[in-house]
C-alpha cells in the first residue's frame, strides 16, 4: 500500500473501532431503559399525550438499541467462508430497522393527535415541577447521546451509530416540543399538547426520510459522493499506472470494499508491477483510512514502446534467453537479427524448432512480412567447477590487458582488480578499469571487445574475458 499526512482525527485500527463502537452502544442501551422508565412515570402523573408518547417511543427506543448493540457486536466479526465482504452491511440492516421505527412512531402519534381533535376530547394536562424535571432531565441525555453518538458515528463510519444519533435527535427535538406543549397548555391553551404531538411526529418522519435514504444508499452499494472521483485522480498519479480502466467502492460497516483496475507497461517485470500495486494501496489508504481496495494490473503496449523491448518481451513471454537483439527497417521492412541460447547438449532439430516458434511468434507481433534471422548459440546449463589460476598467470594476463588498453591511447586506464579461474572449458578472466565517466557506453564498449579480441588470439586458453568499466575520477582524467 507509507507516507502519512494526518489533517484529521487520530486513524484506529479495526479492533479500536470496534470497542468504540460497543461501548457506546452499551451506554445507550442503559440510559434508554432509565429515561423510559422515568417519562412514563412523568405521563402517567401529568396526562400529556405529548408525553406520553414520547414515553411510549422510549420503549421503542429500548428494542432499538438492544437491535443496534447486537448488530455493532455482529458487524465486527471478521470475514468468512459465506461472508467474503465481512458483516458489515449488518449495521445497515440496523439503520434500516431504526428508519422503521421512526415512521411507525411517527404514524402512531400523528394518528393519536387526528383522532383527539377529531373527537374533541382534549384531555386535562397536568404540568407539574417533577414533570417538568423529569423533561429536562430528558433533553439533557438525549443531546448527550446525539453528540457523544454523532462524534462515534464520524470517527468509526459506522451505519448503526448514525442512525442511532439521528434517533436521539429526533428524541431531543421531542422532548423539546413536549415541554412547549406543557407550558401552552399550563397557559390555558388546551390545544398545544397535541399540537405538539403533531410536531413531534412531523420532525421523526422527516428524520426517518434523511436516514433511510442514506441506509439505502448503503444497502445499494452506492459510491459516497465524491470518493470515486478521487480515488481515480490518486490511482492516475502513481508512477508506473499509465492509465485507470475502472473503479467500483462501496460502504460496508464503516469502511470502504472496492476494486480498481490499472493499465501498466507489458514491459515491466513482476516485480516492479507488485510494487506499483503495493503503492496504489498504500495511496488509497492514506485517503480513505481503512479502505480494503482490490487492485488488479492489465499490461498493455504503451505507446513508447520500442521494437527492441517488443522483441525481448516475446523472448521472455517464450522464455527463450536472447542477446546481441538488431532491429533495423530495411526497404520498409523490418528485420531482426539475434543470438539465441539453448541448452548445449539439446539436438539440433529440437533447438530449430525453439527458434521456429520464437521467430513465428515475433512476426505475429510485427506482421508476417518481417525478417527474422535467428543464431542458435550453446548456454551453460550447470555449474561447473573451477578454481584459481596461479599467480603467474594472473600476472601475465593482467600485464596484456594493460598493454593492449595502453594501445588505445589511454582510453582504457587502470587496469586493476584482475582475477583468473581456472575452468574446464578454459580461463575465466574478470578485471577492472576506469575510463572517462563522459564517454558514452557505446564507444567504452568497443574499446573492452577490443581488449577482448586480442588477448584471446594472443592466448587462446581464455575462453572469457570479462570487464567492469568504472567512471574514473576528475583528478584522474586530469594526470592521463
Amino acid at each position: 500500500m507509507t507516507k502519512t499526512q494526518d489533517t484529521g482525527p487520530a486513524r484506529l485500527d479495526a479492533a479500536e473501532i470496534s470497542g468504540i463502537k460497543q461501548r457506546a452502544a452499551t451506554l445507550s442501551v442503559i440510559a434508554t431503559l432509565l429515561l423510559t422508565a422515568a417519562k412514563a412515570v412523568a405521563a402517567v402523573m401529568s396526562g400529556s399525550l405529548a408525553l406520553l408518547t414520547d414515553a411510549l417511543q422510549g420503549l421503542i427506543d429500548i428494542g432499538s438499541t438492544m437491535f443496534t448493540w447486537f448488530a455493532v457486536r455482529a458487524a465486527d466479526k471478521p470475514a468468512d467462508d459465506e461472508h467474503h465482504y465481512g458483516h458489515g452491511k449488518l449495521e445497515a440492516l440496523a439503520a434500516l430497522v431504526e428508519t422503521a421505527i421512526l415512521f411507525t412512531l411517527a404514524g402512531a402519534i400523528l394518528w393519536e393527535a387526528v383522532s383527539r381533535l377529531w373527537s374533541g376530547s382534549l384531555s386535562q394536562v397536568a404540568v407539574t415541577p417533577v414533570v417538568i424535571g423529569v423533561i429536562l432531565f430528558s433533553m439533557v441525555v438525549d443531546a448527550a447521546r446525539w453528540w457523544s453518538l454523532h462524534k462515534v458515528a464520524k470517527r468509526t463510519g459506522s451505519e448503526a451509530m448514525a442512525a442511532e444519533a439521528t434517533h436521539f435527535s429526533a428524541d431531543f427535538v421531542g422532548s423539546t416540543l413536549v415541554l412547549a406543549g406543557l407550558i401552552g397548555a399550563w397557559a390555558g391553551f388546551e390545544r398545544a399538547d397535541t399540537i405538539a404531538a403533531f410536531a413531534i411526529a412531523a420532525y421523526m418522519a422527516y428524520c426517518a426520510f434523511k436516514l433511510g435514504r442514506r441506509t439505502l444508499d448503503t444497502l445499494l452499494d452506492a459510491a459516497p459522493r465524491g470518493l470515486s472521483e478521487r480515488l481515480r485522480e490518486i490511482a492516475a498519479a502513481v508512477p508506473g499506472v499509465v492509465a485507470v480502466d475502472w473503479l467500483k467502492v462501496r460502504p460496508a460497516g464503516g469502511q470502504v470494499h472496492g476494486e480498481i483496475g490499472i493499465r501498466v507497461s507489458r514491459t515491466l517485470p513482476l516485480e516492479r508491477v507488485a510494487a506499483i500495486k503495493e503503492t496504489l494501496i498504500d495511496a488509497m489508504r492514506q485517503a480513505e483510512p481503512g479502505a480494503t481496495i482490490t487492485v488488479a494490473a492489465n499490461p498493455i503496449q504503451v505507446d513508447d514502446e520500442t521494437a527492441l523491448e517488443r522483441v525481448l518481451l516475446i523472448a521472455l513471454k517464450l522464455r527463450i534467453p536472447v542477446h546481441h537483439v538488431t532491429v533495423h527497417t530495411i526497404g520498409g521492412r523490418l528485420s531482426v537479427s539475434l543470438d539465441m541460447e539453448v541448452d548445449a547438449r539439446l539436438p539440433l532439430g529440437e533447438a530449430h524448432e525453439i527458434a521456429t516458434r520464437l521467430e513465428a511468434a515475433i512476426r505475429a507481433e510485427f506482421g508476417g512480412e518481417t525478417e527474422v534471422e535467428t543464431h542458435i548459440e550453446p548456454m551453460e546449463s550447470g555449474t561447473p567447477a573451477g578454481h584459481n589460476a596461479p599467480w603467474e598467470t594472473v600476472e601475465d594476463i593482467g600485464k596484456a590487458i594493460a598493454s593492449e588498453a595502453a594501445r588505445l591511447g589511454g582510453l582504457i586506464h587502470d587496469v586493476h582488480s584482475v582475477r583468473v579461474r581456472q575452468t574446464v572449458n578454459g580461463l575465466v578472466v574478470n578485471y577492472h578499469c576506469r575510463v572517462d565517466p563522459a564517454l558514452n557506453v557505446a564507444s567504452v564498449h568497443d574499446a573492452v571487445d577490443a581488449i577482448e579480441r586480442a588477448v584471446r588470439a594472443a592466448r587462446p586458453q581464455v575462453c572469457r574475458l570479462v570487464s567492469h568499466a568504472e567512471p574514473a575520477h576528475a583528478d584522474e582524467i586530469a594526470e592521463s
